[in-house]
């Protein structure tokens, strides 16, 4: 069993994605423990003096003027994870939920929270006993999830529900099955777990995860695309991409070469024209902006995973609790919203490359791709299908963090809507993996008509595997489930597994795993 240790150096999303998986426990470094007794040791003199600090001995948001009397303080922490529970909706599932739980004993081992230390140690206990708070879908405006955090919290004090192997169970019944006693909240606990963005940290993880996944296998299928409509390999060329080496054209031209690298394409006389189509042309500018998009995107999750984001903040080695707005992930919201742009960018290139490969004028092959002639259909109807994908992908791209209504009394009256933009990112990725999928439908049927010498062997890996789920097409047929059997094959981790490491260096671009951390190479 594979035991990770918190506190001595951050988290890189791919090693938080890791950790979390069934199985992996977690313990808490020597250098990590000291931290969190340290700023335990501020919060016990602060709770025993007469200074008001927020959310120790003072109410919250519009509450915020309310002095609580020393024998209010535990209490209210009980109050306050109980009476801010307010998630509505269908729960995350079980492995994004254990993401959560796990993204905020990171960001408590950071040390800025003063948490009790039996608090820390009991949701560690959770962790590895495979106890994983339910928690509900909507109820975050991002700034800080606190009130879907709350339900981690429940789940510590014995109230709600936990995953336990898929099966929901109630917190108070699986804790004591585990052997473990909920948890008694003092004086600041309960907000330390509620006052953090760990829902947002642990949704984003495991949507950056899928959308890397995507981006590789789209950027496999355009190479697809290329061998079937002949297009210039040249375009790829290193020289070209440094002459205007926007952020990740470097890369992405890298990306290309290495799914193109052993292509008959490189033959003299082998591409179709000298200069072919945007979407074919403006592969490495487009592909490279995702890219750049995409890590920014991980390094703003990486800073708050890592960070002590908590409201109000135990600086220990000056004895202080402040407030703070540490909590606040414009950030985040920003760069989703802006990934999910990217994520159209995509999208319009997609469709277009299909339909160039069904215009004979364009190919020189068959009319819709279509080896009997006449009035058949052949791939044609399917462009109704990515036009209506293409629209859904560009209604997701609509960015979600410039509304924000005031809460609270108008105290808390700006929010960057951050577990919206994530949530909306993750729609957006079904339809995108539909028209991916056309995408390589049309491309493994233009490169069976064209007949090329041979692949690349990254592009031969693609269609021996598309050949594998879906027949070539030889006379009109139904086309819709070959979609929808294309996009089966997209989802699982067979086929970008073995694309990754035919790519060799250059299928790093879109890897979690590979990402580096923030400030480190």
């Amino acid at each position: 069993m594979t035991t990770h240790v918190l506190g001595d150096v951050p988290f890189g999303l791919g090693l938080v994605e890791a950790a979390a998986r069934p199985g992996r426990r977690v313990t808490l470094s020597a250098a990590a423990r000291a931290r969190v007794a340290a700023a335990r040791a501020v919060v016990e003199r602060h709770a025993g003096g007469d200074e008001p600090v927020y959310g120790l001995n003072t109410g919250l948001g519009g509450n915020l003027a309310y002095r609580l009397t020393p024998g209010e303080v535990e209490a209210f922490q009980v109050q306050l994870v109980r009476g801010r529970s307010i998630g509505v909706g269908e729960p995350f599932p079980e492995p994004v939920a254990r993401l959560m739980l796990l993204c905020r004993i990171v960001g408590l081992a950071a040390g800025g929270s003063g948490i009790s230390p039996a608090v820390l140690d009991l949701l560690v206990a959770m962790f590895d006993a495979g106890l994983t708070p339910v928690i509900p879908g909507r109820g975050s405006i991002g700034a800080a999830d606190l009130g879907l955090c709350a339900h981690i919290g429940l789940a510590a004090i014995g109230r709600g529900e936990v995953f336990v192997g898929g099966a929901r169970r109630p917190a108070a019944e699986a804790l004591a099955e585990a052997g473990l006693a909920p948890a008694r909240l003092a004086a600041k606990d309960g907000l330390a777990i509620l006052n953090s963005s760990a829902v947002s940290c642990g949704h984003a993880v495991a949507v950056l995860r899928d959308w890397a996944d995507l981006a590789l296998l789209s950027a496999a299928v355009a190479a697809l695309s290329c061998e079937g409509y002949a297009a210039n390999p040249r375009i790829f060329d290193p020289r070209l991409a440094s002459a205007r080496p926007a952020r990740g054209q470097e890369r992405a031209a890298a990306l290309f070469r290495a799914a193109l690298d052993g292509s008959a394409l490189h033959a003299p006389g082998a591409a179709r024209s000298v200069q072919d189509a945007l979407s074919f042309r403006t592969l490495a500018p487009v592909v490279g902006t995702a890219l750049a998009a995409f890590e920014a995107a991980v390094e703003s999750v990486e800073t708050e995973v890592n960070a002590a984001a908590d409201n109000p903040l135990v600086l220990a080695d000056d004895g202080l609790i402040l407030s703070t707005a540490n909590f606040h992930t414009p950030a985040i919201a920003l760069a989703f919203d802006a990934l999910a742009i990217a994520g159209a960018q995509l999208a319009t290139g997609v469709a277009w490359r299909a339909a160039k490969m069904l215009d004979a004028r364009m190919t020189g092959l068959p009319r819709y791709l279509s080896p009997v002639g006449g009035a058949s259909a052949g791939l044609n109807a399917l462009g109704k299908t990515a036009a209506a994908l293409h629209a859904e992908v560009r209604l997701k791209a609509m960015p979600a963090s410039l509304d924000a209504l005031p809460v609270s009394d108008g105290v808390e009256d700006h929010a960057p809507q951050t577990p919206l933009t994530i949530r909306k990112l993750g729609e957006q990725l079904e339809p995108l993996r539909m028209l991916v999928a056309i995408e390589a439908l049309v491309a493994a049927q233009a490169v069976d008509l064209r007949a090329p010498p041979h692949l690349a062997p990254v592009t031969r890996i693609l269609h021996a595997a598309m050949r594998d789920a879906v027949p070539r097409l030889d006379e009109d047929r139904e086309t819709g489930p070959d979609v929808d059997r294309v996009v089966a094959l997209m989802r699982g981790p067979e086929l970008v597994g073995r694309l990754r490491a035919a790519l060799g260096d250059a299928g790093n671009a879109f890897d979690l795993r590979m990402t580096p951390i923030r400030g480190q190479a």
